[in-house]
């Protein structure tokens, strides 16, 4: 291609609304364009970055035996209702774009198409003699972020490659989920990315595990838990761990002491002279439910430790049938204002007990008369410890479980893990944490849809059962910007040969100058006739131009066809290392597509 005849703009100043390195080249080298809040443009050089990862994609999925289909992205709410999934998608986390048609019908944008895809399968799967079946698409999703954000990391329409597997058994479905796993090292490894699969929580898509493929970043939203021994990484959201051990409680006796203006951990530790770790911090949380019902949820802490509120959604969302609801739309530790709403008294604050009285909550009829009571693990086998009195300006020591409180029957693991802590596997270990970009997902569905939505097919022995089910995510444009992020300087985007738009441009310093003009449309016809995409840049701009932009654009190789040329040479740059040398115009070409094919094939 050449750029004189390309829609090709950069930018020397850094858009206002870019907030990482990825984002801020991205707009600077006219990758891409904002359209709206949370909607980009793909220009003609990002979509060429697309169109290679998934070709990648596609490569592998086919290998695999899987068949590429194509879904519909608009959504009939009922079928969303069926799974139930509905209210969970447009009032709990509040993400799927739904609109009504003409005829008063509710559909919705496909943020993901579990539903569609069991409805195929309920209407086109019969016998076990179909199974198992592995379909994907690439497509457009869509998502109502409550803040996009990062370019094309968090944006509201996105391209993506979603799979769907069909089983008649769970020894079936995990034998295509390893596949997957394998896939998916595959397509990162080709792309050319430095990536860590974690254990990692399955969402609202539910299932029973599920494994996230993350490209390592420091500016990535997620954080990773690891051991060194390569044998445990897990998202944060995910992440279990040992916890410091429990120091010794100075105190032997229960006792009610003076604690003013001490509402911190910090504050009371130094107070009364204890370990955090003694302290047992008391949590209130509202949890509401997609029935409209409000409870009150009490949790019991260890001082130096913090609710995972992803764990806690779970395993709040396992009680919703208790409270005959299905999900949680919403969960929040209550301010002033959420209080007064179900307070009956002025709660103490910072000093709450574990036994606070129920007598708190007033009487309404969508909020549960009772606090629903959790205690976490590393409450447990506490002694003597420290914790509220229920009443401010004071506290207890010396406190224990059966003596001074009840412990609650409901007992979990609702801390969050971080570093330094011991890891579960070998204690000897300690989790270390890395940023990364979750590009992939992988999940266990089981039969969640299947039950749900009546999709099932007959056995062996003629006998109905629910289908089995696996799904397979990568963001196809989130993992072309991820590679961005991982890679670049200050001078611009380094391209991964795999993914980039071209492989070489060849740079013509002066068009006014016949011979380096003619020598420069040389050997961009003999790079096209090679097989090696390349760019001409020709356009009438000063040389520094041309080679900042080549530099910020990232292109992985640069041919100038500047001075050395009175000895028969061209300069070469590599991108990546910037290492420059002078080679034979008559080899220039073949040893390129020598170093493009070695690259590509070290990747496979």
């Amino acid at each position: 291609m050449r750029l004189n005849q390309m829609l090709f703009v950069t930018l020397r100043e850094t858009p206002a609304e870019a907030e990482i390195p990825s984002h801020q080249l991205l707009l600077r080298a006219g990758y891409i364009r904002r359209i709206g809040s949370g909607i980009y443009a793909y220009m003609p050089l990002m979509w060429r970055v697309l169109q290679k990862v998934s070709q990648i994609v596609r490569e592998e999925m086919d290998a695999t035996g899987a068949q590429e289909c194509l879904l519909p992205q608009l959504q009939p709410s009922q079928l969303w209702q069926e799974s139930g999934r509905w209210d969970t998608y447009t009032k709990a986390e509040g993400i799927m774009f739904s609109l009504t048609d003409r005829s008063d019908r509710e559909l919705g944008l496909g943020p993901t198409h579990e539903e569609i895809i069991t409805t195929i399968a309920r209407e086109t799967i019969r016998s076990y003699r179909q199974l198992p079946l592995n379909l994907y698409q690439i497509q457009t999703k869509f998502r109502d972020e409550i803040r996009p954000r990062f370019g094309l990391m968090r944006g509201r329409e996105f391209i993506m490659k979603d799979a769907y597997s069909f089983h008649v058994d769970e020894a079936s479905l995990k034998e295509t989920y390893q596949a997957m796993d394998r896939v998916y090292r595959q397509i990162m490894t080709r792309c050319g990315l430095k990536f860590r699969p974690v254990d990692a929580d399955s969402g609202a898509i539910g299932g029973s595990g599920s494994q996230e493929f993350m490209i390592l970043a420091e500016a990535g939203e997620d954080e990773i838990l690891y051991t060194e021994d390569g044998n445990y990484a897990a998202n944060t959201e995910k992440a279990v761990s040992l916890p410091p051990d429990v120091q010794e409680s100075p105190f032997s006796s229960y006792e009610k002491l003076a604690t003013p203006n001490t509402e911190t951990i910090a504050t009371l530790a130094e107070t009364v002279n204890c370990s955090p770790t003694v302290i047992v911090k008391n949590v209130l949380y509202e949890a509401v439910y997609d029935n409209g019902m409000t409870v009150l949820v009490l949790i019991n802490i260890r001082g130096d430790r913090d609710v995972n509120e992803v764990k806690l959604t779970n395993e709040l969302t396992k009680l919703a049938p208790q409270y005959q609801a299905k999900t949680i739309i919403s969960l929040n530790v209550p301010d002033a204002t959420a209080q007064k709403k179900w307070a009956a008294k002025p709660l103490p604050l910072g000093y709450i007990a574990p036994d606070l009285d129920d007598d708190y909550i007033s009487t309404s009829k969508n909020v549960v008369q009772q606090f629903l009571r959790l205690a976490d693990q590393t409450v447990l086998d506490l002694k003597n410890f420290v914790t509220g009195a229920n009443e401010v300006g004071y506290h207890v020591v010396g406190a224990n479980w059966g003596d001074n409180f009840t412990l609650p029957e409901l007992q979990v693991d609702i801390q969050k893990a971080k570093a330094g802590d011991r890891a579960i596997h070998d204690p000897s270990q300690t989790l270390s944490s890395a940023r990364g970009i979750e590009a992939g997902h992988i999940f266990q569905l089981g039969t969640k849809y299947s039950v749900a939505m009546g999709a099932n097919f007959t056995n062996e022995q003629g006998k109905t059962e629910p289908l089995w089910m696996g799904c397979y995510g990568i963001g196809v444009s989130r993992l072309a910007q991820a590679a961005v992020e991982q890679s670049y300087d200050q001078d611009g985007i380094i391209w991964p040969v795999a993914i980039a738009p071209y492989h070489v441009i060849v740079i013509v310093p002066n068009i006014s100058d016949q011979e380096k003009m003619a020598v420069g449309e040389r050997l961009y016809e003999e790079f096209k006739q090679a097989g090696v995409e390349v760019l001409l840049d020709d356009r009438k701009e000063r040389a520094g131009v041309k080679f900042k932009d080549s530099e910020l654009v990232g292109i992985p190789y640069r041919v100038v066809t500047g001075r050395s040329l009175s000895e028969g040479k061209v300069e070469v740059v590599k991108r990546a290392t910037k290492e420059s040398q002078d080679l034979p115009v008559e080899s220039v070409v073949a040893t390129i597509k020598q170093w493009i094919e070695a690259e590509l094939r070290d990747r496979r």
